[in-house]
C-alpha cells in the first residue's frame, strides 16, 4: 500500500495550474489503485499559522502556555503526515520569485531538531529518509534558464528545505511560461502532465 501526501499552496483554487495538475494526477492514480492512501492538505484554504515566538518556543523546548502547546500539537500532526507518506506530491506556484508564504510556514513547523533533523559531528542530518517528493512548480514566466534564472528563489529553496530533512529523492516538474499566451500555456501544462505521469510510473511500476 502506498501512502501519498498531497500539499497544495496556490491561492487560485480551481483556476490554479498546479491544482489542476494535482487533481488530474489524483484521479488517475485513484483509478489505477483504489487502495492508494491519500492525505491532502490545502495550505491556501487552511493555512498553517505563520511562525511566531510561541511557535518557536513550543517547538524548541517543552511548551509552557496554551499557545505553545497548540503549536507543538500542530507540528506533531504535520510531521506525522510526512512520516507516514511514501510520496509527497507538492503544488508550489511561484509568487514574487519564491514559494507561497503558507508553504514556507508548513516547512517552519516540520523542521524540528531531534525530530526531522539532527546535528552530528559531520553536520546536519535529515531524518525523513526513504521518501520521494514530486514537486510541481508553476510559473507565469520563464526562469529555468536565461537571464531570469538568477531570480528563481523557488526551486533552489525547496531543494534545500526538503534535502535538509532527508527527502533527497526530489522530482521537479516545471509548468512555466503560463503567462506567455494560450498556446505556450497549453504546451507547458501538457508537458508537465506527461512528466508527472512518468515519475509516478517509475515509482509505482504502472502508468499514472
Amino acid at each position: 500500500m502506498t501512502n501519498l501526501l498531497v500539499l497544495r499552496s496556490s491561492i487560485l483554487g480551481a483556476a490554479s495550474a498546479s491544482n489542476q495538475l494535482i487533481d488530474e494526477t489524483i484521479i488517475s492514480l485513484s483509478a489505477k489503485d483504489p487502495n492508494l492512501q491519500i492525505t491532502e492538505r490545502d495550505l491556501a484554504s487552511n493555512p498553517v499559522p505563520h511562525f511566531d515566538s510561541d511557535a518557536a518556543s513550543g517547538l524548541q523546548q517543552e511548551p509552557s502556555t496554551a499557545e505553545q502547546r497548540a503549536a507543538r500539537a500542530l507540528s506533531d500532526t504535520l510531521i506525522e503526515e510526512v512520516q507516514a507518506a511514501d510520496i509527497l506530491l507538492v503544488g508550489a506556484p511561484m509568487y514574487n520569485f519564491g514559494i507561497p508564504s503558507t508553504l514556507k510556514s508548513w516547512f517552519d513547523y516540520i523542521l524540528r531538531a531531534g525530530v526531522t533533523f539532527r546535528y552530528s559531528e559531520a553536520g546536519p542530518e535529515g531524518l525523513l529518509t526513504g521518501k520521494t517528493a514530486i514537486v510541481v512548480l508553476s510559473r507565469g514566466g520563464y526562469y529555468s534558464e536565461g537571464p531570469a534564472a538568477v531570480m528563481d528563489a523557488q526551486a533552489p529553496h525547496l531543494r534545500a528545505l526538503f534535502g535538509f530533512v532527508g527527502i533527497t529523492d526530489q522530482k521537479f516538474v516545471l509548468a512555466e511560461k503560463l503567462a506567455f499566451g494560450p498556446e505556450e500555456r497549453e504546451a507547458s501544462l501538457g508537458s508537465a502532465k506527461n512528466k508527472i505521469r512518468k515519475e509516478f510510473e517509475a515509482l509505482l511500476g504502472e502508468p499514472a
